[in-house]
């Protein structure tokens, strides 16, 4: 006989609220509710370390055909603080497949609900904004929930990159499985590269490793001149989750380390070049999440599809223009989607050029990135 499934409840901040059913771990979270819309790719939005403090909606509405396994991660586990779909499948029907979705949720804490309505939930977020939001599984109370939602703490403000960064600096090549190992052997290492670890995502490493890069991730908390010790041909700021104004720390090692040696920020890395330069940051009103943004590049003139996840933006126009130069911008919004400095070296973009999951458009950035530092070395 089959054993019926608890009920679990999503309440908004606004008094909205949606039931359904659970299919992960049972408990009580709160955080701020968002709707990514890929296709695909639950595993790696799962495991992005960027998705700290934020309960994701996915808009594909069948979730869980093809199982987990252990390659398709972007971090240690994941950091979604719960799950929402239409329809959960319990039965996984892929070769890699070495588990299934419901047991991955259980065995890492992260609560689950199916049978949401999450067109309409979508659909308000597109109208209302993202906003502060509870799952539960043990209070069915709705006005209790809404409640606890509106006194939640939200993202504003707060530091959620001490929650997701590395304790100590490790090598890449060192740390991770067979898998995700190097794809060269250190003597064909050319470019040594320290990478600030906001919340990394594995294949931002994996790319670098593959394009000769011999790559050391350091805490967010790591200074200028630790950084620089190390003698990197380059630096990455790397994505990560939250408001960037709540890592001050780092905004002040970023302003150290420009023009020391190039650099490339992406996402919350880019944000934070963006305040270290001068600008400011705003909150969007239901940010970007999913793997199919239009970003046209406006230094080739040609249009690339992107996976992006935030839910802040720098304003290009608090920047210092003759130093700073826009080098993508969002089609569907014309918000700022990258920058570069006019005479040092250093870029950022605000989307994912590393993908997982997305589509590989952007990916020439990262050969960009390793034109910049073989300039400097020459």
């Amino acid at each position: 006989m089959r054993m019926e499934r608890p009920k679990a409840i999503i309440a908004l901040e606004d008094g909205t609220f949606f039931e359904g059913t659970s299919f992960g771990a049972l408990g009580e979270k709160t955080g701020e509710v968002v709707f990514n819309t890929s296709m695909t790719g639950y595993q790696e939005i799962l495991t992005d370390p960027s998705y700290k403090g934020q309960i994701v909606t996915m808009t594909y509405p069948l979730i869980g055909n093809y199982g987990v396994n252990e390659d398709d991660v972007e971090s240690m586990k994941p950091h979604v603080e719960g799950f929402i779909i239409r329809e959960y499948s319990s039965i996984q029907s892929n070769w890699r497949a070495q588990g299934n979705l419901g047991q991955f949720l259980k065995d890492h804490g992260i609560i689950g609900i199916e049978g949401v309505d999450t067109r309409a939930l979508t659909k308000h977020i597109r109208t209302a904004g993202a906003m502060k939001a509870i799952i539960s599984t043990v209070d069915m109370n709705k006005d209790r929930l809404i409640e606890k939602a509106k006194a939640s703490p939200g993202l504003i403000g707060r530091d959620l990159v001490k929650e997701v960064t590395c304790s100590t600096p490790y090598p890449w090549k060192s740390r991770f499985p067979a898998s995700s190992r190097p794809l060269f052997n250190p003597r064909d290492y050319r470019y040594r590269v320290v990478s600030m670890d906001f919340g990394i995502k594995h294949n931002i490493l994996r790319i670098l490793d593959s394009l000769g890069c011999d790559i050391t991730v350091v805490p967010a908390s790591t200074t200028a001149v630790e950084i620089l010790s190390a003698h990197p041909n380059g630096i990455v700021l790397s994505n990560g989750p939250g408001d960037p104004e709540g890592v001050s720390y780092a905004i002040e090692t970023a302003r150290d380390l420009i023009g020391q040696r190039p650099i490339l920020g992406i996402c919350l890395g880019h944000q934070i070049l963006g305040l270290a330069l001068g600008g400011r940051t705003y909150k969007m009103k239901f940010g970007h999440h999913g793997a199919n943004h239009p970003v046209k590049d406006l230094t080739k003139g040609k249009v690339i599809i992107t996976a992006q996840n935030h839910g802040f933006c720098v304003d290009i126009n608090t920047l210092r223009r003759k130093e700073i130069e826009a080098t993508y911008v969002n089609l569907n919004d014309q918000t700022l989607e990258g920058m570069r400095h006019r005479e040092l070296p250093m870029s950022s973009i605000q989307f994912h050029p590393e993908a997982s999951p997305g589509p590989h458009d952007a990916r020439y950035l990262f050969e960009d990135f390793m034109e910049m530092m073989e300039v400097s070395i020459r």
